[in-house]
């Protein structure tokens, strides 16, 4: 049995991720921005009577508690980024923040459905024209705010290819994102909720307006209600499964196991534990059994080399 570790001569980064200074930036930017108008509208809501500007404003508030804190995490997983205390790096610093994120909007969810069915059953009159404006003025805030985070790296989930300079001159193309930054799609998916429902506010007051329709001002807040609990499930989620490590669904733990088990040797995997240690980076531990006596760690390690987003390989050996 031959147990491979990394070479004892070489430095182990515990860091697998150079971070995202960019989306950093853009998210504090989109913070202060968020605050400001989440003072406009919860004041303006609660003074011309808008129920939907009003809990847009609120919402619009754990918005800025969801930016801020997506803020936090950048800065304390570069803060912490060579800590020999984690193992694996800071990154997942990043996810938990936005799996926290994630649980501020089912709040938010929540809250903007009980203040909509109270006025559901309380309608009170609504000043129109002040609410519509200070809607209109939150709506460009909030599309202001998803251009500049939209902007930043690692925000989208698209395909890309990897040429990943193999001997024999194979170019492996992936046909999944490994990359895109949670942290940053948490703050994303709380700016494109509130621009949301601030449409649904434009909608409804302009509805109540023209057409005397006032029972669209609490409708349309329950209708972003419902909409915040999707996009919040979809972040728990996928957050979640890179916390508990449960990726070994991921595609690229079949590519792992077509690299060792289809190979030149004749090898079965006995075990694998593959995990997320950074935007798209991966850990990987195997175990192989063979009755090759010239296979060994080395080999097999060179051959995973092809995917990139390896960045930390442990195999064992064990002869059949």
């Amino acid at each position: 049995m031959h147990l491979d570790a990394l070479a004892a001569a070489r430095r182990h980064e515990h860091r697998f991720d150079d971070g995202n200074p960019l989306a950093e930036r853009n998210t504090r930017r989109a913070l202060w921005l968020t605050v400001g108008m989440m003072l406009v509208e919860i004041v303006g809501g609660w003074w011309f009577n808008s129920m939907a500007v009003l809990a847009d404003g609120w919402h619009m508030s754990s918005h800025a508690l969801a930016l801020g804190l997506s803020v936090f995490a950048y800065r304390c997983a570069r803060r912490y980024a060579h800590d020999p205390r984690f193992a694996f790096g800071t990154w997942k610093i990043e996810i938990l923040a936005g799996y926290t994120s994630a649980i501020a909007l089912l709040g938010v969810a929540a809250l903007m459905a009980v203040q909509s069915l109270q006025r559901l059953w309380v309608p009170a009159p609504i000043h129109y024209n002040e609410a519509i404006a200070i809607a209109a003025v939150g709506l460009g805030v909030n599309l202001l705010c998803a251009w500049w985070l939209h902007d930043s790296p690692g925000h989208a989930h698209h395909h890309h290819g990897h040429d990943h300079g193999h001997p024999h001159g194979h170019d492996h193309e992936h046909g999944h994102a490994h990359g895109h930054d949670l942290n940053l799609r948490s703050a994303y998916v709380h700016v494109l909720a509130d621009a949301a429902t601030s449409v649904l506010a434009i909608v409804a007051l302009l509805g109540g307006k023209l057409l005397g329709l006032t029972w669209l001002d609490p409708v349309m807040g329950l209708i972003g209600a419902v909409l915040v609990t999707v996009w919040a499930i979809g972040l728990l989620r996928d957050s979640g499964r890179i916390l508990l490590d449960a990726q070994m669904d991921a595609p690229v733990v079949a590519e792992v196991r077509e690299v060792i088990e289809q190979g030149p040797w004749p090898a079965r995997l006995a075990d694998l534990h593959v995990w997320q240690v950074g935007r798209g980076k991966y850990a990987v531990s195997a175990s192989v059994v063979t009755s090759d006596t010239n296979l060994d760690a080395d080999t097999v390690r060179n051959a995973l080399a092809i995917h990139g987003e390896l960045v930390h390989v442990t195999v064992e050996i064990h002869r059949s």
